[in-house]
């Protein structure tokens, strides 16, 4: 399970959604993640899955490796979805035991809510991540909060340390699974048994992981040093970030997008969450 979890993964490639400039990509995510909240019927959740596959597409990422990275997650949105229907009330009962009653509408809330936390799963990892290196992530996150350096806040430290922190988690996923493997070899269980066991069962794990995760982060602190690194005073770039038409135009795209999906609520009816 720990080695389907893509987070904060980069997929090099050539696509039109590599391409774009990483600022650009940053305020499309931006825009999409607005018009997948705003979205509030099942015509406008209709759109937003339909969007989501044809920027899956032009991104040319393998739909295997979308679907693996919603595996982890298959739990939280399922449980999401249950509590959606059941606590959802509307006027058509559609099962009824003693105090729980289940509606229609709850079913159909709960099926716009798997959609929702899908199409931001998806669409974020699509849009940003996998698309996106973390050199170019960096530069990005710090020219678009530029302005803010005029009241002295650190912009390159926090998007240094932002993209750091990204990039580390698959290493850490990865490294978490070694310790369990190496755990499980000496005997330890850690899926059967009690709630509290199984917990108990997972210190011998987080005591390495914290030992090593801090290694790492002594030893790349070090190697930054080497190489003097000293944040962003004085700091010159090797690639300088130009916006293109492409990114206007999937801006314009976007933009499209999220007033298709105003335009739906207000004048397509049917059923709203």
């Amino acid at each position: 399970m720990l080695k389907d979890i893509t987070l904060g993964q980069y997929f090099p490639g050539k696509s039109l959604l590599h391409r774009l400039d990483p600022r650009m990509k940053i305020i499309l995510i931006i825009v999409y993640i607005t018009g997948v909240f705003l979205a509030k019927n099942i015509v406008s959740f209709a759109v937003i899955l339909l969007f989501s596959a044809i920027m899956t597409a032009i991104s040319q990422i393998p739909l295997k490796i979308v679907i693996k990275g919603l595996k982890p997650l298959i739990i939280i949105i399922a449980f999401t979805a249950i509590i959606n229907v059941f606590w959802t009330t509307g006027e058509t009962p559609l099962i009824e035991f003693y105090f729980i009653k289940i509606y229609i509408e709850g079913i159909i809330f709960g099926a716009l809510m798997i959609i929702r936390i899908t199409a931001l799963l998806t669409g974020t990892s699509v849009i940003l991540t996998y698309t996106t290196s973390p050199i170019a992530l960096t530069d990005g996150i710090e020219q678009l909060l530029s302005p803010l350096k005029k009241i002295h806040v650190p912009v390159h430290e926090f998007a240094m340390m932002m993209t750091i922190a990204l990039r580390f988690i698959p290493t850490l996923i990865e490294e978490t699974d070694k310790i369990m493997n190496a755990q499980k070899a000496r005997g330890a269980d850690f899926t059967t048994g009690s709630l509290t066991r199984r917990a108990k069962a997972l210190i011998p794990v987080l005591i390495p992981l914290f030992v090593s995760a801090f290694r790492r982060a002594d030893d790349l602190a070090v190697a930054m040093e080497c190489r003097c690194y000293h944040g962003g005073e004085n700091r010159t770039r090797m690639t300088i970030l130009h916006y293109s038409g492409k990114d206007f135009i999937f801006l314009s795209l976007f933009t499209l997008f999220i007033a298709v999906v105003v335009l739906i609520n207000i004048y397509v009816p049917g059923f709203s969450i």
